[in-house]
């Protein structure tokens, strides 16, 4: 039984540290229609908002590919994420003079 216990607690602990140590891959490239792909900065995010993913994942699951998903499921407004979420938590912060993130869409989006 104790062998048993250490080993599902051993199993826990390596999971947790593994999870800790890797918070996905430094930038993401999203799908930004017809203006063109951004290049987004996703530990820098995770950094700046201390790990809260519920501060942008409340509107979309944690899932590669899932916001265009979505927009093509009708599940998400074509701009809901990034005009309508993204742009107003920066100028939020601009408005507070804090550090914020780009403010308009050419600062975002790659032709």
């Amino acid at each position: 039984m104790k062998k048993i216990i250490v080993f599902t607690m051993s199993g826990l602990l390596m999971f947790a540290i593994v999870f800790a140590i890797n918070k996905g891959q430094e930038k993401i490239t999203l799908d930004g229609g017809n203006r063109g792909a951004v290049s987004f900065p996703h530990r820098l995010h995770q950094d700046k908002l201390a790990d809260d993913c519920n501060a942008c994942h409340q509107l979309f699951p944690q899932k590669i590919g899932i916001i265009k998903q979505m927009k093509d499921e009708k599940k998400l407004d074509s701009k809901q994420v990034m005009n309508k979420h993204c742009i107003n938590c920066h100028k939020e912060l601009r408005k507070n003079n804090k550090p914020h993130g780009p403010t308009s869409c050419r600062q975002c989006h790659e032709k």
